[in-house]
């Protein structure tokens, strides 16, 4: 059995489809999805039914991000905000009118059941974001981290630098990377480091490569390292910006 990884989707469910296609999935793989499924490009809710029904014939788990929330809540309220609206909220309310899945309740209850984070029976955690407590994910004072946290990132590619250096030291471990035997994350595009490929940082994998704006969708065999790609997701969709 196969387990894959795949990056922060926003709304891109022709990306989606062919990196699946690409990754040659079956029913014996099981798929971590990292969260931000939608907000971006304009078919969220196709992404979302397409999620749906994968999770009926594959082994899936659903991580929520932190645009998932924002839709979630307008699902269940009608609520926005003008941060959402910016950063592909507009999209994604257009594309549930449109398609008329506006009242799905089933929509509402993927959202709903949507979680935190996943830790494998190997010690490997997938999250959204990150957390900051020191004593590990299970013990985060502040849950919106999970969704919103850059400094596990940002402790990664530090602590990169220090073992490049080969200065690295117990001490110099970060206390959070010590609970767990990889960490896989979405949230921060590689493209903002001029990257469209994962980025392994110590013991962190970055899988957000840049599907919501100028990058590809990602999928990535964490047992192997292999991995697979869409085409660039603004070529998918020509007359669309993006979260640009």
């Amino acid at each position: 059995m196969r387990i894959l990884v795949i990056g922060d989707i926003h709304g891109g469910y022709k990306a989606l489809k062919q990196v699946l296609e690409r990754a040659n999935i079956t029913s014996d793989d099981k798929l971590i999805f990292l969260g931000d499924y939608i907000d971006g490009w304009s078919e969220a809710a196709e992404t979302i039914n397409y999620l749906i029904s994968l999770s009926n014939t594959h082994k899936c788990v659903f991580i929520k991000g932190n645009h998932d929330i924002w839709c979630e809540l307008w699902l269940k309220t009608g609520a926005t905000n003008p941060i959402w609206l910016a950063h592909g909220g507009k999209e994604t309310i257009e594309s549930y009118i449109t398609s008329g899945l506006i009242t799905s309740q089933t929509h509402k209850d993927f959202f709903k059941k949507l979680q935190d984070y996943y830790i494998d029976d190997q010690n490997r955690l997938f999250i959204h974001a990150g957390f900051t407590s020191m004593h590990g994910v299970e013990k985060e004072e502040y849950k919106s981290n999970y969704y919103w946290d850059r400094t596990l990132w940002e402790s990664a590619l530090l602590a990169e630098k220090v073992a490049e250096k080969e200065l690295q030291s117990e001490d110099a471990i970060p206390m959070r990377f010590q609970h767990y035997k990889e960490i896989y994350i979405g949230h921060t595009a590689t493209t903002n480091y001029k990257k469209t490929k994962p980025i392994k940082a110590y013991t962190l994998w970055n899988i957000d490569t840049g599907a919501g704006f100028t990058g590809k969708l990602t999928a990535l065999d964490i047992n192997t390292k292999d991995y697979w790609q869409s085409d660039f997701v603004k070529e998918l969709y020509p007359t669309e910006k993006g979260r640009n």
